[in-house]
C-alpha cells in the first residue's frame, strides 16, 4: 500500500534535509531526517527507508566528489568503521540507543567546546595547526563511526572528531565524507536485511523519493563548492555542536521518559 498525502507532507522535508547533509552542508541536517520521518512512522521503519534513499544520495555524491578526497583518511578510519558495524550487528539487540546518542553527542560538544577555545587562544597568538593522523584515534573514531551509524545513524559526529581536526582542504574534507559514508551504508545493506528491516514496501516508498533526495543532494554539493576554508570550517564546527546537542537532548528525553 502506498503511503498518504500526509506521510509525504514529513517525507519531503526530512529528504531535502538529509540531501543537504549528503552534499556536504554537515550532519545536523541529516541528523534531523529520522526524527522528522518518525512523525509519520515509527523510528525504526524511518530509519530502514532513509538507508535506500541514502546509498541514491551517495550515488550522485560520489559522482560530484568524485576528484576529490583524502585516501589516508579513508585508510585510517575505514578498518575501525567496518568492526564497528559488525559489533553494532551483533549487538543489534542489547543496544541501548538513547545512551549512545547521549555519550556520542556529549563527546561531540565537547570536542567544538575545545575547537572555539583554541580559536579564542589563537587570538593572543597561538596558532591552530592541523593534526596528525594517529593510529589509536583513527581506530576508535572510526569504530565509533560505524557503530553509531549502525545502531543510531549517528556515525557523522564520531568522523568529524577525527576528520576536522586535520584542517583538510574543504573539497578533500567533502570528498572524503561521502566516500566514508557510501562505503558505510553499502555495507550496512546485508545486515538491514538480515535483521528484516527492509522489504518490498519500503523500497517502493523510499524509491519515490529518492529523485528529489537526489537534488537536494546536488544543491547541497553547488553550495559547498562555493564556500572559502574561512566560511567551511566554522560552519561544519557548527553543524558538529548542532548534531551533538541534538543526540544529546534525543538520548536524555529518551532515557529519562523511559523511552
Amino acid at each position: 500500500m502506498l503511503p498518504d498525502l500526509d506521510f509525504y507532507l514529513v517525507a519531503v522535508p526530512a529528504v531535502l534535509l538529509v540531501g543537504l547533509s549528503k552534499g556536504g552542508m554537515g550532519e545536523a541536517l541529516s541528523l534531523m531526517g529520522v526524527p522528522i520521518l518518525s512523525l509519520a512512522v515509527s523510528p525504526v521503519q524511518a530509519a530502514a527507508l532513509l538507508l535506500p534513499i541514502l546509498i541514491a544520495m551517495d550515488i550522485v555524491s560520489l559522482w560530484i566528489w568524485r576528484k576529490h578526497g583524502d585516501r589516508k583518511t579513508l585508510t585510517m578510519l575505514l578498518p575501525g568503521a567496518l568492526a564497528g558495524i559488525a559489533i553494532g550487528w551483533a549487538t543489534s539487540a542489547y543496544v541501548p540507543r538513547d545512551a549512545l546518542r547521549l555519550i556520542i553527542g556529549a563527546i561531540t560538544v565537547v570536542f567544538v567546546l575545545r575547537y572555539v577555545y583554541t580559536v579564542w587562544r589563537s587570538r593572543s597568538g597561538a596558532a591552530i595547526l592541523p593534526k596528525q593522523h594517529r593510529l589509536g584515534p583513527a581506530a576508535l573514531w572510526g569504530s565509533f563511526a560505524g557503530y553509531g551509524s549502525f545502531v543510531a545513524h549517528a556515525g557523522g559526529p564520531p568522523f568529524q572528531i577525527y576528520a576536522l581536526a586535520l584542517k583538510l582542504d574543504p573539497r578533500e574534507y567533502t570528498g572524503t565524507i561521502v566516500r566514508f559514508f557510501a562505503t558505510l551504508n553499502a555495507v550496512k545493506l546485508i545486515p538491514y536485511f538480515a535483521l528484516g528491516q527492509l522489504d518490498t514496501s519500503n523500497l517502493v516508498t523510499s524509491g519515490m523519493t529518492a529523485p528529489l533526495a537526489m537534488v537536494a543532494t546536488a544543491c547541497g554539493a553547488w553550495i559547498v563548492r562555493r564556500m572559502k576554508p574561512q566560511v567551511f570550517y566554522p560552519f561544519m564546527y557548527t553543524m558538529a555542536f548542532i548534531a551533538g546537542s541534538r543526540l544529546v537532548w534525543e538520548g536524555l528525553t529518551s532515557l529519562l521518559s523511559g523511552g
